[in-house]
């Protein structure tokens, strides 16, 4: 992966529940798409309104055709849709970063 979507999302602290579903759906939709799903994130203590996706890429040419199957997918548009039904995003923001080589420990 050479670019990581950074998505911080502001949620309805109390429909929690409900962004753990439609983090879940994304998943196996995700990688079905072409993205390397690093994970989801709800909080745990501290701010109880702040999640986090992370979606790996190996360019940012990359990440648009994903958009592009994203946009089209149905179970995508689906999980979409429950998410503007429910209203328990409030606010989305995307960063793209890179990785500092040897900055990572996973022991």
């Amino acid at each position: 992966m050479t670019i990581t979507c950074f998505i911080r999302y502001e949620i309805d602290p109390f429909q929690r529940d409900a962004f753990r579903r439609y983090a879940e759906a994304w998943g196996h939709i995700i990688p079905r798409l072409g993205g390397a799903l690093l994970g989801y994130f709800l909080p745990h203590e501290g701010t109880n309104n702040v999640a986090w996706g992370l979606i790996g890429f190996e360019s940012l040419a990359d990440y648009e055709a994903y958009r592009t199957r994203l946009k089209a997918d149905p179970e995508a548009r689906a999980n979409f849709a429950m998410a503007q039904e429910l209203r328990f995003i409030l606010k989305e923001e995307r960063s793209f970063v890179e990785f500092v080589p040897g900055t990572r420990s996973l022991t």
